[in-house]
């Protein structure tokens, strides 16, 4: 079997590859898009890190790649729902770099509040300003932590072990895992209020995308200072510059950009802005471990059947996988889904398996819902492995229940979740051999393909509401693909499940949200 390495790779990882008889492994980082597509049909397994793009189109030609696999976490450069629908496997290592990542993070902090980079250059052009350059201790000041995932658990305990006081917040976790942590929990307004520094520690999610913003700079302390060691986009780059200007933020510490390598970037002209390039998980001992961990995993699938780290495949035998695969797949979405519907920490999860489904081994449906239910929240680092480790974290309790008798269906799996705010409820079927629907939305009834961008609406169901829903889309030149309505008629209640070519942006959601008969309007994405 033949394994491609596209990108750089520790030569830890590479000497192990080469040292299983049973492949035949070919390094070549110099590739362009157009080679590889013509290349790639040779081989069976291809080693990625960010630089290499897997596009449809190199899906497409790859007649015999059976997993695609990325030393690291991202998988923004490899189209997942085109390999899945080959059937190729897709795998990530989430944790090699977390440590790294963590450490960087402490690193960029102490470094902005001395000045480090700055002076380091000044006294390079032969000045001595010792009074320019007075930094700020870090000392018994509030760090802000935004995402109380595995990377910001370390950050928020080495800033302990430097005496800060650690707030956070995170809406996934109830406040009473983060207290175990010895970390105050607070809302995102207190946060920014309190904190004398703020990391954040998320993926990037429709939820986090720009989630520190113009708005939250006013909320701050006057000399706040910044640090973003997780994803370019998570803070508004042009509001941050406003806030530096306007002498609210006193200094910021960037990793990621929005582009990168971020040309022409203002913040980069700042003399309060310090910078590096992504280097989050770029140590010797990380990439030493994504590389012998990656080796491993697609050493144990290509040899062994092993499936580990994969994200659009739990580890079963490849046989039940074709057979359960649609199946995995409405698992999946239907607890994307509910997760996007649902405010608050997660608290319970009740999976009841009903009618032909039950005669399945349910537990890999089981990983499908836990996975795509933390999905929304921790984006890549979640995958069919590690979804219960996340779960136990969070004390999220886990019910199962399975009834043989079908009702309106000939099989169905519902989820119904409990947060600290709400409960809410989601049911899927299988048409035919493979075609996934949402059946069900708590009391509504509905028929809907689980795909795309989507939007759900609570309205009152008076004549014209369904029109003006439209009109208002239409002239934001936003199509309806679909629409299905579910009614609960006895409460005059409707819900309006919506995909659209391209995905509502807020302020039109908002737009909905503030017509006379809309209760709520919830922009989702599959």
């Amino acid at each position: 079997m033949k394994v491609l390495v596209s990108d750089n790779l520790a030569d830890s990882g590479i000497e192990k590859l080469m040292s299983v008889p049973e492949l035949e492994v070919e390094v070549n980082t110099s590739l362009t898009h157009d080679e590889l597509v013509h290349v790639i049909k040779e081989y069976d397994a291809l080693v990625i890190r960010s630089a290499t793009k897997v596009t449809a189109d190199i899906i497409e030609a790859a007649d015999n790649l059976k997993v695609v696999a990325r030393a690291g976490i991202g998988l923004d450069n490899v189209d997942i729902a085109a390999a899945s629908k080959r059937g190729i496997v897709v795998m990530n290592t989430p944790e090699g770099n977390v440590i790294t990542t963590a450490e960087h993070a402490i690193a960029m902090l102490l470094a902005v509040s001395r000045n480090i980079p700055q002076a380091t250059e000044s006294l390079r052009g032969g000045k001595w300003e010792k009074k320019r350059f007075r930094g700020k201790e870090v000392y018994n000041k509030v760090l802000g932590v935004i995402g109380v995932g595995r990377i910001g658990r370390i950050v928020a305990d080495r800033a302990k072990g430097l005496k800060m006081n650690v707030i956070a917040f995170d809406p996934y976790i109830s406040s009473e895992v983060v207290e175990k942590l010895g970390i105050k929990a607070v809302s995102l307004d207190e946060l920014f209020a309190q904190s004398d520094y703020i990391t954040v520690h998320t993926p990037m999610t429709q939820e986090t995308r720009n989630i520190i913003n113009a708005e939250a700079f006013k909320k701050m302390r006057k000399g706040v200072f910044i640090i973003n060691c997780a994803r370019g986009g998570i803070v508004d780059e042009q509001a941050l510059y406003d806030a530096i200007q306007a002498g609210i933020v006193g200094g910021a510490a960037l990793d990621v950009f929005i582009k990168e390598p971020p040309k022409d970037n203002p913040l980069l002209t700042l003399d309060q802005v310090i910078a590096t390039p992504h280097l989050g998980a770029s140590t010797d001992e990380a990439q030493e471990n994504v590389a012998i961990a990656v080796a491993d995993q697609v050493i144990e699938y290509l040899v062994k059947g092993t499936i580990r780290n994969a994200v659009n495949a739990p580890s079963i035998d490849g046989a039940v996988l074709a057979h359960i695969r649609p199946y995995l797949s409405l698992a999946e979405k239907l607890a994307c889904l509910i997760t996007q519907m649902t405010r608050g920490a997660i608290e319970e999860v009740s999976i009841e398996y009903i009618g032909d489904v039950t005669s399945l081994d349910t537990r890999p449906l089981t990983l499908s819902i836990l996975k795509g239910m933390l999905t929304p929240i921790l984006g890549e680092m979640v995958n069919f492995v590690n979804a219960p480790v996340h779960v136990k974290e969070r004390n999220i309790r886990v019910t199962e229940s399975l009834r043989t008798e079908a009702e309106d269906f000939t099989n169905l799996i519902s989820i119904q979740v409990k947060t600290s705010e709400q409960n809410n409820l989601v049911a899927g079927t299988i048409f035919g051999k493979k075609e996934a629907r949402m059946v069900r939305i708590n009391d509504f009834r509905l028929e809907a393909a689980l795909e795309g961008h989507l939007v759900l609406i609570y309205n009152i169901d008076t004549p014209g509401t369904i029109g003006a829903i439209g009109t208002c889309l239409g002239r934001h030149h936003i199509n309806i693909s679909m629409m299905d309505v579910g009614q609960v008629l006895e409460r005059g209640q409707n819900i309006i499940f919506l995909r659209t070519d391209t995905q509502v942006p807020k302020h039109v959601a908002d737009e909905l949200l503030a017509m006379e008969n809309v209760d709520v309007v919830q922009v989702l994405e599959l």
